[in-house]
């Protein structure tokens, strides 16, 4: 049962995060629940280090196409109008676009965080993707408001403060892309790790 309690996520504290000052305000969440950052580092992204992380095959910029027209639907708001198409491949890389135009604005934090459940525990305290829909004691019900409709409407990536890994594997391959031979360190928190 050790490793369940060593268990590594990745998390990214993504721009608007960083303008906001709330890098203190994310580290201090995972801490007091009893996580460790093993791993911390602030620096200012290429556009091919924020495209070599976004996934590149057609499904995945199809489905992000898909929830874009889902969220136009929702609101009774015509794409056509909006992004010139409806055609949820086109819109994907559109928005695929716009994500990495954000995510190259600022710099950004990256961080490497052990503990019990670490992936589930991270995407817990971060909240919902989307921030309308996080629930406040979140950071993002706690900090962000933004809305996918108005990120479409105004043709940017909704801020939603941070990026967590959503699975295990899914950490692990982020990990290695974002801190590639970078020392992950180990300590014991004091009290917590005996």
């Amino acid at each position: 049962m050790q490793h369940l309690k060593q268990e590594k996520t990745f998390v990214l504290i993504k721009p608007d995060g960083v303008k906001k000052g709330l890098i203190g305000e994310v580290i201090s969440r995972f801490e007091q629940r009893d996580l460790k950052i093993v791993a911390l580092e602030m620096f200012q992204p290429t556009r091919q280090m924020i495209d070599d992380h976004y996934p590149k095959d057609m499904a995945w910029i199809e489905r992000l196409g898909h929830k874009t027209l889902s969220t136009y639907e929702k609101y009774g708001l015509d794409p056509k109008s909006s992004l010139g198409t409806d055609d949820s491949k086109e819109i994907g890389k559109m928005v695929r676009g716009w994500v990495i135009d954000y995510m190259t604005s600022a710099p950004l934090v990256r961080m490497v965080v052990q503990g019990v459940h670490a992936v589930d525990m991270v995407r817990k305290i971060a909240g919902p993707t989307l921030p309308y829909a996080a629930d406040m004691g979140t950071i993002r019900g706690d900090f962000s408001i933004d809305s996918p409709a108005i990120a479409n409407a105004e043709k940017r990536a909704v801020a939603n403060i941070l990026h967590a890994s959503e699975t295990a594997a899914e950490a692990e391959h982020e990990i290695k892309h974002w801190f590639g031979k970078a020392v992950i360190h180990t300590y014991k928190r004091y009290g917590m790790d005996e």
